[in-house]
């Protein structure tokens, strides 16, 4: 197998200027531009505020604080791996053009992601400031919590941006298992709330950990579970190494099914 870190480091301009391009393209034509990295998820949290706590009789305390450090994190996990669903297709006239390190692209949505999302924290902060709650040292945690999450989305973006190249289909099961996933992990409720014997699908769910991880830095303002971290970042290192070796495999294709 070639070495992925000298290709990219070789390209490393190209990789730039592809993040650059993910990030401006995201509010390309957009009246607000930036300013939807911080409506898009209040919007979200303020339909979720009401419907949990109103209508579905919520008691969590803070709940909006709560809501935050799991739907924020969550957005990121899930729209990350939408647009690397359609990334190699939509760029399939480089593809086909232009030699380069073919890893790039989804390396470049996810990484422009984590960007948006490190900005996206910042309602986070605001809401565990104004509500009272302020910042603890624990947030020293966020950088190994972010990276974590990462390597765990970018694994999954090499299969998912390499699969639907060869298996169009697949496009179209990603919404519905993202919407499966998303009940399955603590993002609108607390893990104490299902019964026991649901709990084994929150244990194996990689997001239960990392979405408890902010809520523990930010929301209860403990030390993470850092020997979960330490599983799931094993996990995540396994699936993006997995994930880059079948990318690779099925690189070599791509032209002639573009």
């Amino acid at each position: 197998m070639k070495n992925p870190f000298k290709d990219i480091y070789r390209y490393r301009e190209l990789l730039k200027t592809s993040v650059k391009k993910e990030i401006r393209g995201r509010y390309k034509n957009s009246c607000l531009g930036v300013i939807w990295s911080f409506l898009n998820p209040l919007l979200q949290i303020a339909v979720y505020a009401i419907v949990f706590p109103l209508i579905l009789r919520n008691t969590q305390e803070n709940y909006v604080i709560f809501l935050c450090c799991g739907l924020i994190p969550w957005t990121f996990f899930a729209t990350g791996i939408n647009r690397s669903a359609f990334n190699i297709i939509e760029n399939g006239n480089i593809v086909k053009k232009v030699f380069f390190p073919r890893e790039i692209l989804p390396i470049s949505v996810i990484t422009s992601e984590a960007i948006n999302f490190i900005i996206s924290t910042i309602i986070i902060l605001a809401f565990v400031i104004c509500g009272g709650l302020g910042i603890s040292k624990y947030i020293l945690f966020y950088p190994i919590i972010l990276l974590v999450q990462y390597l765990l989305v970018l694994g999954i973006s090499f299969v998912i941006s390499s699969v639907t190249v060869y298996l169009r289909d697949v496009q179209h099961f990603i919404g519905v298992l993202l919407q499966l996933l998303f009940y399955a992990a603590p993002v609108v409720y607390a893990p104490e709330t299902i019964p026991e014997n649901f709990k084994w699908i929150l244990k194996f769910n990689p997001m239960t950990y990392i979405i408890n991880g902010y809520r523990d830095i930010f929301y209860n303002q403990v030390k993470p579970d850092l020997v979960g971290l330490g599983i799931i970042f094993g996990v995540s290192l396994i699936v993006c190494c997995v994930g880059y070796f079948i990318f690779n495999k099925l690189q070599k294709g791509f032209a002639e099914q573009l």
